[in-house]
């Protein structure tokens, strides 16, 4: 458990974890309640199990780990294991949906999907933050603390 929570007081998490939490946040919101144009919790299910072909659970899973992972990534709360999970996610993205289309985002409009910039992005954030922990303000480091009294 001690391992989980580990963190030390750098500023490097705090900002890492702060980033990734808001960059997550929308694309979680969107999933979960349709907020920023998406298709909600329904919507969401339906395309990751009908066109996807994901189990139910699978596609519950990443619904939640975008949305509540975020938030609990904002707040330095399970930090190591929101971003192994981040990692997972990406990678299931990565081959499920985005490899065909190359590198680069669809910037100007001329490619048929987006491509895994942003994904690989996600991932390298995440195995900083798996290596060192929330850092400052967390509350990881707080149970961590308690822990080790």
């Amino acid at each position: 458990m001690k391992a989980l929570f580990q963190t030390d007081d750098g500023w490097a998490g705090l900002i890492l974890r702060l980033t990734l939490g808001m960059v997550i946040f929308p694309h979680g919101a969107q999933k979960l309640l349709g907020w920023f144009g998406g298709f909600g919790f329904s919507g969401t299910m339906g395309f990751f199990t009908e066109t996807l072909h994901l189990p139910w659970l699978v596609a519950m899973l990443v619904i939640i780990g975008e949305s509540f992972g975020s938030v609990a990534l904002m707040l330095g709360l399970l930090t190591r294991f929101t971003a192994a999970s981040y990692i997972v996610i990406m990678l299931g993205a990565i081959t499920m949906a985005h490899l065909p289309y190359g590198f680069f985002m669809n910037w100007f409009g001329k490619q048929q999907g987006e491509g895994f910039e942003y994904h690989l992005l996600v991932i390298g954030i995440s195995l900083t933050l798996l290596a060192t922990g929330a850092g400052k303000w967390s509350m990881d480091r707080l149970i961590a603390e308690k822990i080790e009294r």
